[in-house]
């Protein structure tokens, strides 16, 4: 009896963490219908599931407002949030810092130069300029990822190094996005202003599939490597001794992250510490193993997502506050929280 104990524990485990994942998707689909009825309209639950029933065929107004406004801004939301998420979790993992994540290392300030560029240049490539801008924020969140990658190469991938690395990427693609906005006309400047924000109001169905494309590709890739992930997160010495080629899985989990905040900030802008909160709370519901971990976190991403967007509708009349500031606010004394236990813990 005692020599089954292990294992049925184990298995207690594993069975609160699949009703741990069956909760946050429920929760994440309330989030979305919550998300869907609130706007301008004043359209109740019952009307908008006839209108999404009905299909996008209908010629009526409610038609028009669902699944031409509302229901791309949701599934954006969704998808963004997820891949945000997603992308935090993994830059946690291989660098082994629970402060590090797309935002705080800069990553999501050099994407957003790269796509301010494009939208300054009205760059396109085969006539889409929303693929000149994804491509150009891609190049640049690569490239941040690869100096950050190459610096703590070399110097270790301690906390100082990272933040401070961070806080460099943050301040130098900042300055340059400004110099950008200030030099460009006055329209060029006001669309960089607004999407530097997070804009949900750029939301398209071409958001939507782009988005949801690059997420469930990375996904897989990022699911097929749990097992070497969780290693990691017991220490790099342990995780060569299992065989792991360590420097192989860092620079391929950085190419997908760099995918991911492309495809999210190449469409509505910067949206901050979305890659940081939701990795932390998953932890606490279901710990370190990357089985449970990565699908937890991709939900919170798009359930933390869909209530700052439902929020920033509420908080505004008439129009949609850029959901970057209701992420920000959450966000900002997160971080803080995390550095004082950070400080504690040395």
């Amino acid at each position: 009896m005692h020599d089954n104990l292990p294992a049925s524990i184990y298995k207690h485990i594993n069975r609160r963490r699949v009703l741990v994942l069956a909760v946050s998707l429920g929760a994440a689909a309330i989030a979305c219908l919550i998300d869907l009825c609130v706007g301008s309209s004043g359209m109740d639950l019952p009307t908008i599931v006839a209108t999404l029933a009905a299909g996008p065929g209908g010629d009526t107004v409610n038609t028009l407002i669902i699944w031409s406004i509302r229901l791309p801004m949701t599934l954006t939301c969704v998808f963004v949030g997820a891949s945000l998420a997603l992308a935090g979790l993994q830059v946690q993992t291989i660098t082994n810092n629970p402060l590090a994540s797309p935002y705080t290392l800069g990553i999501s300030a050099g994407a957003s130069f790269g796509a301010a560029i494009s939208i300054t240049l009205g760059f396109t490539i085969a006539g889409f300029q929303w693929v000149g801008t994804a491509s150009l924020a891609f190049l640049f969140a690569l490239g941040v990822s690869a100096a950050i990658f190459f610096l703590g190469k070399a110097k270790g991938l301690n906390t100082n190094t990272l933040i401070l690395t961070g806080i460099i990427m943050n301040f130098f693609f900042t300055a340059l996005q400004q110099y950008l906005q200030y030099s460009a006309s006055a329209e060029i400047a006001q669309i960089i202003s607004n999407w530097s924000f997070g804009n949900l109001s750029r939301s398209s169905w071409a958001s939507v599939w782009v988005s949801a494309a690059i997420l469930a590709g990375a996904f897989f890739l990022i699911f097929r490597l749990s097992w070497k992930l969780t290693a990691l997160t017991a220490g790099e010495e342990r995780a060569k001794s299992l065989g792991i080629h360590v420097e192989g899985l860092r620079i391929t989990v950085f190419l997908l992250c760099a995918l991911l905040i492309a495809g999210a900030v190449g469409f509505i802008g910067t949206v901050a510490f979305v890659g940081l909160v939701a990795p932390h709370c998953a932890r606490l519901l279901v710990g370190e193993d990357q089985r449970f971990l990565t699908p937890v976190t991709t939900i919170l991403g798009s359930l933390i997502m869909l209530v700052a967007s439902t929020a920033a509708k509420l908080l505004s009349q008439g129009s949609m506050l850029p959901v970057g500031i209701i992420t920000s606010i959450v966000g900002v004394p997160f971080l803080f929280i995390l550095l004082m236990r950070e400080g504690k813990g040395r």
